[in-house]
């Protein structure tokens, strides 16, 4: 006798292609009008739509209820803002649970086509809301916009908004802190009262009702809504969806009092499933997210977690200095960093990932994930903080000046000889100790802290000459990277995006914005393979890809602080990359 089909059986088929419309995960079937219960609801969280396929979509909306129970809520996808040519439809029940959260999987729709969708409760109607499938053969150009580390009491998410103005887009990357697990008052918070933009709830996020929370109140601003709207997010998580710093095992701001790591890790994930419009693998996975986006013959981006699922616990200078004298143990420090079983991807991730260069025939290989790739290395003084960049600049020309009166230069001018005699007592054996340490990667949290699996991933790309670009974000600040293997073979670029919100090095250094100038062009030059740096202001980049190059644009507000704000043009910048070159070039 033939078993009858259950849900199970039908999500497997649906994952293969077999029906019009489900969901994995949260993403529910249809249901008759016998399930409605008389309870409405508004819709006060907006529309987003992501993943999108060649023949599929993620829709997500979240109902507010009257009063708890199921809600009946029907959504429907068109070709036109009207809703006369229907394309697909259905309706399907959500309730606590869930969070009240709507995710539905729209299928049987064509490839590189926009459409718009939406949904009904009750006597409700959403707004109407766009979004895009995946092309398919042969393409002229693809265009994404590109933006990470949103932080809600730091100022208005202006950056948002100036996207959501944006109408070629074909996507929107999201490379992670979406939302941040600090209570009030804590990071980024100074203005936040002032601003009308204190976190809710008011302490710091531990279960998975905390974590909804946060994300409710995020999906409440309306540039957030307004952008997620307007065009399909591919995203993926960083650290502060969970815990600053997160790994595998823990987190920086996680300690036992706090209680079970995994439990808040799991609440978090869950809260992120729910509320963002990614695909699951399989229902109830919330771990696992890595994935792959091809468009057409011209990029096959390749999403990475390069926090959760494999990463080891990052390395800690503290770990490596002598608390008598300040000095580095270079030899143990670099022995560790360099170990070849330390791991940010995990076995299985790094297979799948180098399958997937190797077997992927697009003009543009893209690996999107969070944490900058480039090497970054700074003076040993500068990266533990020993000394500021001026403050090293300044010793550095003050050695130079006194070496080469030692060595009897007859060029040294006479205000350079002033110059030493004015500054000279400040090369002191502790300062010349500092000038001659070595270069050290400034950020353990990224690939520097994790070179042999760096190095795996710039072979896997070198040995099939691909048309390799690295995205990330995290840092808070942009950078354009020239990707080069130990070897000192260039393989790849690297763009980095801005924040929406969140403060940079200008804000941990104390930087200065009259000095904000001089300081970039000080870590361009003293970093190698680093072509680009902005220190100081918020925004976004955006990725033109043709099959000849691909063009970076970097785009920033003037404030955050007012919900009025113009496009800060004199800090814009774009950069670009000819294929099979590896060098960036300032792009005209």
């Amino acid at each position: 006798m033939k078993r009858p089909v259950t849900r199970r059986d039908f999500l497997a088929m649906s994952a293969k292609g077999v029906g019009a419309a489900v969901v994995s995960y949260g993403l529910m079937g249809c249901s008759s009008d016998d399930d409605d219960k008389g309870i409405y609801a508004e819709f006060l969280h907006g529309l987003a739509s992501g993943d999108p396929s060649h023949d599929a979509v993620i829709i997500w909306t979240r109902v507010t209820p009257e009063v708890d129970g199921d809600i009946k809520v029907a959504w429907e996808v068109a070709t036109d803002a009207n809703f006369a040519q229907l394309v697909v439809s259905g309706d399907t029940i959500t309730n606590s649970d869930r969070d009240y959260t709507v995710k539905v999987d729209a299928m049987g729709l064509e490839s590189g086509t926009q459409y718009f969708y939406r949904f009904k409760t009750g006597n409700k109607t959403s707004p109407v809301a766009m979004t895009k499938t995946l092309p398919q053969g042969a393409l002229d150009k693809v265009k994404f916009a590109v933006m990470s580390c949103a932080n809600f009491p730091a100022g208005y998410f202006n950056v948002y908004e100036m996207a959501s103005r944006m109408d070629d887009l074909d996507a929107v990357i999201h490379l992670g802190d979406y939302i941040y697990e600090y209570a009030r008052g804590e990071y980024a918070s100074e203005r936040a009262a002032e601003l009308q933009r204190e976190v809710l709830p008011v302490g710091e996020l531990f279960s998975l009702s905390d974590y909804r929370t946060r994300y409710a109140q995020y999906r409440s601003d309306l540039s957030l809504q307004k952008l997620h709207g307007k065009a399909a997010f591919i995203t993926v998580w960083d650290d502060h969806e969970v815990a600053n710093d997160s790994w595998r095992e823990g987190a920086e701001n996680h300690n036992d009092a706090e209680g079970d790591f995994d439990a808040r890790k799991e609440a978090a994930l869950q809260a992120y499933f729910e509320w963002l419009p990614i695909r699951p693998w399989r229902e109830g996975n919330h771990e696992e997210i890595y994935r792959s986006f091809a468009f057409g013959d011209l990029v096959d981006l390749h999403m990475l977690d390069t926090r959760l699922i494999g990463r080891d616990k990052p390395l800690d200078y503290a770990e490596y200095m002598d608390a008598a004298t300040g000095g580095l143990d270079s030899d143990r420090f670099m022995a560790d960093v360099t170990d070849t079983n330390r791991t940010m991807l995990g076995q299985a991730q790094q297979a799948w990932v180098q399958t997937a260069l190797l077997t992927s025939t697009a003009t543009w290989q893209v690996l999107g994930q969070q944490v900058l790739m480039g090497q970054m290395m700074l003076p040993a003084a500068i990266a533990t903080q020993q000394l500021s960049i001026p403050e090293f600049g300044q010793l550095a020309a003050l050695a130079q000046i006194a070496a080469r009166q030692a060595a009897g230069d007859p060029s040294l001018t006479e205000d350079e000889l002033k110059y030493l005699a004015f500054f000279g007592d400040k090369l002191t054996p502790e300062a010349m100790a500092l000038l001659q340490l070595p270069a050290i990667p400034y950020n353990l949290d990224a690939w520097d802290g994790y070179a042999y699996e760096r190095e795996v991933l710039l072979a896997t790309a070198k040995s099939q000459a691909k048309n390799l670009v690295v995205i990330a974000g995290d840092t808070h600040n942009a950078w354009a990277n020239e990707l080069k293997d130990a070897a000192g073979d260039a393989v790849g670029v690297e763009f980095a995006t801005s924040s929406v919100s969140s403060p940079g090095l200008e804000y941990y250094l104390g930087i200065e914005e009259k000095d904000i100038p001089a300081t970039e062009a000080a870590i361009v030059d003293l970093v190698e393979n680093l072509a680009y740096a902005n220190l100081m202001n918020r925004g976004l980049m955006t990725l033109t890809f043709s099959h000849q190059e691909v063009r970076s644009d970097w785009r920033y507000v003037d404030t955050i602080y007012t919900r009025g704000f113009t496009e800060a043009v004199e800090r814009n910048f774009s950069m670009v990359t000819k294929a099979a070159s590896h060098k960036l070039e300032v792009a005209s």
